[in-house]
């Protein structure tokens, strides 16, 4: 019934110092692993803190440790539930040793590679499967890219925290051992407990790293990628932006499997999406994953029968020509109405929806200020759509400078004659709101673009 002593600082940096470390010795094991390890290993210094899972004020120490500390106890508290084959990711022996039960008479082992938020979607749909006691496969690990710093003040903010795909992997049940979170894919100590695992499929879905030969011919029946475009359309890092940005019809996804080139492997299927040109980036982008993951699900009997295999994929030649999707600068963001017309600064609006999002300057002037009083801002352009020639709005006038501002929006002049009707925005320091709210507030002002 004693009210627990506050710990002292010198207990407060023992544990977050252990738990960094460890963190730093066990780069491929990942941040919530190393974390979790750090605080059971650190036995006297997390007496401290954490006491049959009940939480200990830690008021007494300084914030920095607050921090930290709360970071590994919330990391190694999330539970593993789910029931998994007991196979050691590094065997005693050697971490080539043969499997001791055939793959006839085993469930089929999944490896699934990915990091960011949309990956874990098809992460969730593997597991969600694999829940089945009749499904034919497991997802046996799980392997993503080591957390990164957030924020302001990032070297001082302590452990990283783990990716979007470990944390839902942990979440989900998978082995804190098996969570592999190697900073590149040719690590010697990864790829050495990938052959301890024995995998007979991976399945990679905005995993992020280069996969070289060494990983490739690890798993006995290949990689398959998730990848948010038509192959051969749009390879590389940015499908969806780029695909939206040159205002393409038609999108989809595509089930191939992974070779060396990127995004060059044949094909196993392929789904279409039509799209009607309101559709933006970071919502398509979930839509194509969810759409993917269902696609993968749908494929994977044949490819553990052995009916689809890489040698019967079809090759992405038979699709027409390759096309290149460069990952999106922040620069591209930039609207400049006066050299590119209403269609295509309507496309970047969708395309860079999320990140890197789009913005415009324009020079505002407010009611009875003088013509040398005019004030530059940045406005971020969150919808627009291209206004029609026979559209009932009130268009601006002729100078191709002048801004119209109405209740329900804002109609910008562009390149050619044509003009941009803004339905959302984002002033700096503000919150999203509707055009006509952000009209109205300006009273009476003079808005024209600048660039």
């Amino acid at each position: 019934g004693r009210t627990p002593r506050p710990p002292c600082r010198s207990c407060a940096m023992s544990m977050t110092s252990f738990a960094v470390a460890a963190t730093r010795r066990a780069p491929f094991r990942g941040c919530l692993a190393a974390a979790s390890s750090a605080v059971s290993a650190s036995s006297t210094s997390a007496s401290c803190f954490v006491s049959r899972g009940m939480h200990v004020s830690i008021l007494g120490a300084a914030p920095w440790a607050r921090r930290r500390v709360a970071s590994a106890r919330s990391y190694a508290r999330i539970p593993s539930t789910r029931r998994f084959t007991a196979v050691s990711a590094v065997p005693e022996s050697s971490a080539g040793g043969s499997d001791t039960v055939p793959s006839s008479d085993r469930k089929q082992r999944v490896v699934f590679l990915g990091t960011p938020d949309v990956a874990c979607t098809a992460l969730d749909a593997l597991l969600d499967a694999a829940d089945d006691p009749n499904c034919a496969f497991e997802v046996h690990a799980v392997v993503s890219q080591p957390g990164r710093p957030r924020g302001r003040g990032r070297h001082k903010s302590g452990p990283p925290p783990p990716s979007p795909v470990a944390v839902t992997a942990l979440r989900r049940g998978v082995p804190a051992d098996r969570v592999l979170c190697p900073t590149k894919a040719n690590d010697p100590a990864f790829l050495d407990a990938l052959r301890a695992l024995q995998p007979d499929l991976a399945v990679t879905a905005a995993y992020g790293n280069w996969l070289p030969q060494k990983f490739l011919a690890i798993p006995r029946l290949g990689t398959l990628n998730i990848h948010p475009s038509l192959l051969p359309q749009f390879r590389g890092a940015a499908p969806v932006q780029r695909a939206l940005e040159v205002g393409a019809d038609v999108t989809g996804v595509t089930v191939a499997y992974t070779v060396l080139e990127m995004d060059a492997g044949p094909v196993v299927r392929r789904v279409e999406r039509v799209l009607d040109g309101s559709e933006k980036h970071d919502v398509l982008l979930v839509e194509l994953f969810h759409t993917g993951a269902a696609a993968l699900l749908e494929v994977l009997p044949s490819v553990f029968s052995g009916e689809a295999c890489f040698e019967r994929a079809t090759p992405q030649s038979e699709y027409g020509e390759p096309s290149h999707a460069a990952k999106v600068s922040p620069e591209e963001g930039n609207l400049r109405f006066k050299t590119e017309n209403a269609t295509t600064l309507r496309n970047k609006v969708r395309g860079f929806a999320g990140w890197p999002g789009t913005k415009g300057t324009f020079a505002v002037k407010k009611l009875g200020a003088g013509d040398d009083q005019w004030e530059e801002i940045s406005l971020k352009i969150i919808t627009a759509r291209v206004l029609g020639d026979d559209a009932a709005v009130e268009k601006p006038g002729g100078d191709g400078e002048t801004v119209a501002l109405t209740k329900k929006n804002i109609i910008v002049p562009c390149s050619g004659g044509t003009y941009l009707e803004v339905l959302e925005v984002q002033p700096p320091g503000k919150k999203a709101m509707s055009a006509g709210d952000y009209a109205n507030g300006l009273k009476g002002s003079v808005l024209k673009v600048v660039a």
